[in-house]
């Protein structure tokens, strides 16, 4: 069964994501620039895997090993090849078609049962005494739920006490979305050829892919004079957002933030935002909220600003700002509806989350000077369609929402997606199970203001935000774990990783 603890990703995983289409495309196009066979190609991902299986089970001595009537399958026979050679008994299952093999995977299948392979039907009763399943059923071309034979063979090596290796992408996960419209393979490790494709960093990733592995099969050369579409952000990327303050720097140069927020009984959430925003570096902060909300957040946290949300305090407030964050606890009552209002004039950078994206949701805009943070159940209210919409391809979700309201959107979930109306897209590959509590979308919300007051365009503080604010919880899991981890554990990592040219987290 998978581990689902938290994983740090191999360094040779690549920060290009390729839309699963167009990476079908440039296999063979890079191929043909090199001078390579697709068949050669398939016996370098042949070879990739089985190290990968070797080094992570070099006590498994019986690999069952499931073939389907593709490529990928064709990747199978390569790996019992290689194992075979190696003193390795395999058992290996080959799904029938009435449709002939591609040419490669015919090719590896040949060269399988010229090496005294044997094929064995895939409904056969699995022998005793596997300790290893490498799952080659279903490729990157997937479209719909696997058919019932393949959904048995998934189902039953989920079931499985034996661990389990993908090749390229578990089987029934699909390499575009991340979704999974049937039976999908738990894998405890995925090994992933050439490109990196999004489905395996959002939507259903996080449980199912286990610890990721790639291999460009040779062709990083080709590879890294493309341009993709997609960007992975990790916290290996944090000095770049982060670098070194000038010593001469004051409070004015990192940024002005007004919060409002904080209606009645939400005083928690109006906190939280100001102390993530002061920790990730802001200059000065000033919270508007409720009257009765003031004494007890500067008694929790006195370098905050507190004032009660008044016309005027509002006016002055909006004059004063260099960033607006508008949303935690705000509510939905006229006291919120009225600063809102306000708030949409502000012509300098803002972002709006919780309760503000539900009235947006009423009363529709596009500005181009926003950045909006909503969860699939936020989102599904802004796009007026069902949260499994929204979660059905959340990459295009996270599109439409800057085509209908500009700026930039961050769909939140694991797997962040990051989309601006400019057309860049970003996959966050950080954070973990652990942040799956109240109040994590308030830090959030404060992390990404700090770093708009501190000169981050709209697209780079979004992306630098959830990465740090990622990183912060990975730390902390890798501690403690992840279950029981509050939103205010955050702020001492928080102040770590955005501190990186100072501290070194490996070693910390």
């Amino acid at each position: 069964m998978t581990d689902h603890t938290v994983k740090k990703n191999p360094a040779s995983i690549p920060h290009s994501i390729w839309p699963a289409e167009a990476l079908r495309r440039a296999e063979k196009e890079a191929a043909d620039s090199l001078g390579l066979t697709l068949y050669e190609l398939m016996l370098r991902a042949g070879d990739a895997a089985f190290s990968v299986a070797r080094a992570a089970y070099p006590q498994a001595h019986h690999w069952l090993i499931l073939c389907g009537h593709g490529n990928n399958g064709g990747d199978g026979y390569v790996v019992a090849r290689r194992a075979v050679a190696a003193g390795i008994h395999v058992t290996l299952l080959a799904l029938e078609s009435d449709k002939p093999l591609p040419e490669e995977a015919a090719r590896a299948r040949d060269a399988w049962l010229e090496a005294a392979g044997t094929l064995h039907a895939a409904d056969i009763l699995w022998p005793e005494g596997v300790d290893l399943i490498v799952d080659g059923l279903l490729g990157t071309g997937l479209h719909s739920a696997p058919r019932e034979r393949v959904s048995n063979l998934i189902t039953h090596a989920n079931h499985h006490p034996a661990p389990v290796l993908a090749l390229d992408i578990p089987s029934g996960l699909m390499a575009q979305t991340g979704t999974a419209p049937g039976a999908v393979i738990h894998a405890d490790h995925t090994v992933t050829f050439i490109g990196l494709k999004p489905g395996l960093l959002t939507g259903k990733a996080r449980d199912v892919v286990g610890r990721l592995h790639h291999n460009a099969l040779g062709l990083e050369g080709w590879l890294a004079g493309q341009t993709t579409a997609i960007t992975r952000f990790d916290a290996s990327q944090l000095p770049e957002w982060f670098p070194p303050r000038r010593p001469t720097s004051h409070k004015g140069d990192h940024g002005r933030l007004v919060i409002i927020g904080g209606d009645h009984g939400t005083a928690g959430a109006i906190r939280m935002t100001g102390e993530a925003a002061l920790r990730a570096g802001a200059g000065l902060v000033r919270i508007l909220t409720r009257s009765e909300n003031i004494t007890p957040i500067v008694t929790a946290r006195p370098e905050l600003m507190v004032h009660a949300l008044t016309p005027q305090a509002l006016d002055d407030s909006l004059e004063w700002a260099d960033v607006v964050v508008i949303g935690p606890g705000l509510g939905q009552t006229p006291w919120g509806k009225q600063a809102l209002q306000k708030v949409e004039q502000f012509r300098k950078p803002m972002l709006w989350d919780a309760d503000a994206l539900n009235l947006l949701a009423i009363n529709p805009d596009k500005r181009h000077n926003r950045i909006l943070t909503p969860h699939p159940g936020e989102a599904a209210r802004l796009l007026n369609c069902s949260v499994a919409e929204i979660e059905s391809d959340r990459l295009h979700s996270a599109q439409r929402l800057v085509k209908r309201y500009g700026g930039v959107a961050v769909l939140k979930g694991a797997g962040t997606v990051v989309a601006s109306e400019t057309g860049w897209l970003g996959i966050v590959d950080a954070g973990n199970a652990g942040m799956a509590s109240g109040g994590m979308g308030d830090v959030l919300s404060g992390i990404i203001g700090a770093l708009l007051g501190q000169k981050l365009a709209l697209y780079d503080a979004a992306c630098a935000g959830c990465t740090a604010h990622g990183a912060a919880a990975d730390h902390l899991a890798s501690r403690y774990g992840t279950r029981g981890m509050l939103a205010t554990d955050l702020f001492d990592t928080l102040r770590r990783v955005v501190n990186p040219d100072v501290i070194d987290l490996k070693n910390d």
